[in-house]
């Protein structure tokens, strides 16, 4: 098998970090305006914790190898050998996904399917884990994975909701 790398959806990265160009951009305006600073203080509080989001998002990614899977998250990565895999399930609540690789009895692993071509993902692993350890949740997984899109809908709605916000701060 061929290296293989996952990231989260860019669908999902893309209007996270014009959402936070656009609070940094109201945070001026107010600024400019003289707008009441608890106003400003508001939207600087919002763009920290999106900053972090957009930081781990961008920077987390999934490498798959022949030997086994890297997790890379910002500051740390994880590593799992297919060999050392007793176990991969699923969790399925409506559209989000959840599986779990576990390796023994305290070293796990929980991915989404946050990442990018999750039904492709989901073939990697099944194909590469040994032989036994794949629930059938997750067999099933394989046949009919879900798509989500309720967290790319609600970042560009927030997108759209501040370029309303920006528009009326004009006016």
């Amino acid at each position: 098998m061929a290296t293989q790398t996952f990231v989260i959806r860019r669908s999902f990265v893309t209007p996270l970090a014009l959402l936070i160009a656009l609070t940094i951009a109201l945070l001026v305006v107010c600024l400019v305006q003289g707008q009441p600073i608890a106003k400003a203080v508001i939207l600087a509080g919002l763009v920290l914790p999106l900053i972090v989001l957009l930081v781990e998002s961008a920077g987390r990614r999934l490498i798959i190898d022949d030997l086994g899977i890297t997790a890379v998250r910002p500051f740390r990565q994880r590593q799992m050998a297919f060999a050392d895999v007793t176990s991969l399930e699923t969790v399925r609540v409506r559209n989000r996904v959840f599986m779990t690789l576990m390796a023994g009895d305290d070293d796990f692993l929980i991915l989404s399917n946050s990442y990018s071509d999750f039904p492709g993902l989901v073939r990697c692993l099944v194909d590469a884990v040994p032989e036994g350890t794949v629930t059938e949740e997750t067999h099933q997984l394989v046949l009919a994975p879900p798509t989500r899109q309720a967290d790319v809908f609600t970042a560009w709605f927030a997108v759209a909701a501040l370029i309303y916000v920006l528009i009326a701060q004009f006016q």
